[in-house]
């Protein structure tokens, strides 16, 4: 019984009285019992029930229906992924210190003058959720996975429910409240806590700030704020499905970003809105998953169109990803801008086509994911490597004649969440190989 109860023979009273005399007068045991068997019982609960069921059904869709398991690992030979760079996490810890992760450097050196941020801090928690995934770096994930979790919770103002975003180098609060956007991230990154996290602490910590903050993005107007909290949503609930609160909040959200698109979107211009800006294909990325979540077959369909849509639209002549530049962006019927292209669109590209592969699987889209990835290592318009492997850090952007040479958070940050999802992926796709040669 593996210390969760005793046994007696059937019909043998005896026996019985036995057990039970033995544990009434053995306390360490009978607590140790009493713990053992309320552990197994807690997996046993509905929601924990639920996502073991939801889990081997997603795996059966995934090897089976469209791609039989011997297709889709003949697919994956075909595929032939190059490989893929070695993780380094040095520089991300040269730009972290007590408080956080500083926003910018200058080169490969932190730049303390422009202090610390909300965003920056977000991401850097979501990357250590996905190394605790990935099994890698695990004392470097932890120490990152805790200073960003205290960041965050200093952030939050229980008084508006709001997150600050800008802080100085000596801790001051630069802002009475944070965008839009950076209150979306912190969500993303607090739904990651929940649903990704080992550690109980973290899951609870990240639950406890969710909670109250998740609320105010109805008060927003800001599509990418919305595209956010529907992702960390979805992170969310991969632990706590059973929220209703929640999943009522995920509704009201699609309903939102899909009644933009429909009011915006045409043939010939399959988007959202009327310009295409910056992180661009988070906003199909959060209904594909959300699509998937709750089985809405025709938010799904629509918003992988709108994906497919951007991946044409950012591919250039010779065949390499080419992300829509800062510099002017790209709005309906204009010209588009070609720089200063932003590691940011690239890690965008990469999360939204690696979970339009999950849903789909669809081998197209890990090619695009692969596409966008490459463009970190040299495959873009002016042949360069935007990641150092010498620093592990990644630049700031590809400018018209050269690579803006520092290394700052959100463009480092943005290289390794990409590399960490394309090795999730990667060995996903192994696995699947690996079962169809059994």
């Amino acid at each position: 019984m593996e210390d969760r109860g005793a046994l007696a023979p059937f019909g043998d009273s005896a026996a019985f009285a036995r057990e039970v005399v033995a544990l009434l007068k053995d306390d360490t045991r009978r607590h140790t019992m009493r713990k053992n068997a309320y552990r197994l019982g807690r997996e046993m609960v509905w929601s924990n029930v639920g996502r073991l069921y939801l889990r081997s059904f997603e795996q059966a869709r995934l090897e089976g229906g469209a791609h039989s398991r011997k297709s889709l690992a003949a697919k994956t030979l075909d595929l032939r992924p190059r490989e893929l760079p070695r993780l380094k996490l040095d520089h991300l810890a040269r730009i972290t210190d007590s408080t956080g992760v500083f926003q910018h450097a200058i080169l490969t050196v932190p730049n303390f003058s422009e202090g610390y941020c909300t965003d920056d801090n977000a991401r850097a928690f979501i990357l250590a959720m996905l190394l605790g995934e990935l099994g890698a770096e695990p004392e470097r994930a932890e120490s990152l996975a805790v200073t960003c979790a205290a960041f965050l919770h200093h952030a939050f103002d229980p008084a508006t429910k709001r997150f600050h975003n800008h802080m100085s180098f000596d801790r001051r609060w630069l802002d009475r409240q944070g965008s839009e956007d950076s209150q979306g991230r912190a969500l993303w990154a607090l739904g990651a806590g929940v649903g990704r996290s080992k550690r109980r602490g973290l899951q609870i910590l990240a639950g406890q700030l969710f909670a109250p903050a998740l609320p105010t993005l109805l008060q927003f107007t800001s599509p990418r704020a919305w595209a956010f909290g529907l992702i960390g949503i979805h992170e969310y609930l991969r632990r706590l499905g059973g929220d209703s609160a929640v999943t009522q909040m995920r509704e009201t959200l699609v309903t939102r970003l899909t009644g933009l698109f429909d009011r915006n979107a045409s043939e010939e211009w399959c988007w959202f809105e009327e310009q295409l800006t910056y992180d661009n294909a988070k906003l199909a990325h959060a209904l594909i998953v959300s699509g998937r979540d709750t089985g809405q077959q025709g938010v799904l369909d629509r918003r992988l169109r709108a994906l497919w849509w951007l991946c044409e639209a950012q591919v250039s002549e010779k065949g390499h990803f080419q992300p829509i530049g800062s510099n002017g962006f790209y709005r309906r019927g204009g010209e588009r801008a070609r720089f200063d292209q932003q590691p940011v669109e690239a890690h965008a590209m990469i999360a939204a086509c690696l979970d339009a592969y999950r849903v789909t699987s669809d081998i197209w889209w890990h090619e695009q994911a692969q596409r966008a990835f490459d463009w970190f290592i040299g495959w873009n318009d002016l042949g360069q490597e935007l990641y150092s492997p010498e620093s592990g850090g990644c630049s700031d952007g590809l400018d018209v004649d050269r690579v803006n040479g520092n290394q700052g958070a959100e463009s480092t940050l943005a290289f390794l969440l990409s590399l960490v999802e394309m090795r999730l992926a990667q060995n996903m796709i192994a696995s699947f190989a690996e079962a169809a040669e059994v």
